[in-house]
C-alpha cells in the first residue's frame, strides 16, 4: 500500500511502538528516513539503528528505542508533524522556531539536508519545518 505522508507514518510507527513498550522497531527505509534517523541519534534519543538493505524492495530500518531507567517511560515525549502534504510550513533563518526553549528540536529540509533548527540556524539557512521532537 502506497503512503502518502512517508514522515508521518514514520513518527507514528516510533509513537506506536514506544506505547507498546517495544525495544526495537522496523521501518520501511528511504534516503529521507535514513537523515532522520541520523538526526536522532546524534541527539541521543534512540540508542542505535540499523539498516538493512536486503529486507524487501527498499530495505528497512530497525531502530532501538531509549526508555528513563527510573519508570521505563520513553525518552521522547512528544513527535509533532509540522509540515504536512497538504500545507508546507516554510520558515526563514530567523523564524526558525524553537522547541521547548531549545530542551526539544526541530528537524528542517534545508537545501543543505536535513538538520536540526539550532543547526540552521547557526548556518543561517531556512527550510521546510518537517517535524517537533522533545
Amino acid at each position: 500500500m502506497a503512503v502518502t505522508d512517508p514522515i508521518a507514518d514514520y513518527l507514528t510507527r516510533i509513537r506506536n511502538a514506544q506505547m507498546a513498550g517495544h525495544k526495537v522497531v522496523r521501518i520501511p527505509s528511504s534516503n529521507l528516513k535514513k537523515s532522520l534517523t541520523e538526526i536522532l541519534y546524534e541527539n541521543g534519543f534512540i540508542y542505535r539503528y540499523k539498516f538493512d538493505d536486503k529486507d524487501g524492495p527498499q530495505g528497512t530500518l530497525s531502530i532501538a528505542l531509549k526508555y528513563l531507567k527510573e519508570d521505563n517511560a520513553p525518552l521522547i515525549r512528544s513527535m509533532k508533524r509540522v509540515s504536512r502534504p497538504g500545507l508546507r510550513i516554510y520558515k526563514k533563518a530567523v523564524d526558525i522556531p524553537r522547541v521547548i526553549d531549545g530542551l526539544g528540536i526541530a528537524v528542517i529540509s534545508t537545501s543543505h539536508g536535513l538538520m536540526t533548527d539550532t543547526e540552521a540556524r547557526n548556518r543561517n539557512l531556512g527550510g521546510e519545518v518537517l517535524c517537533y521532537i522533545y
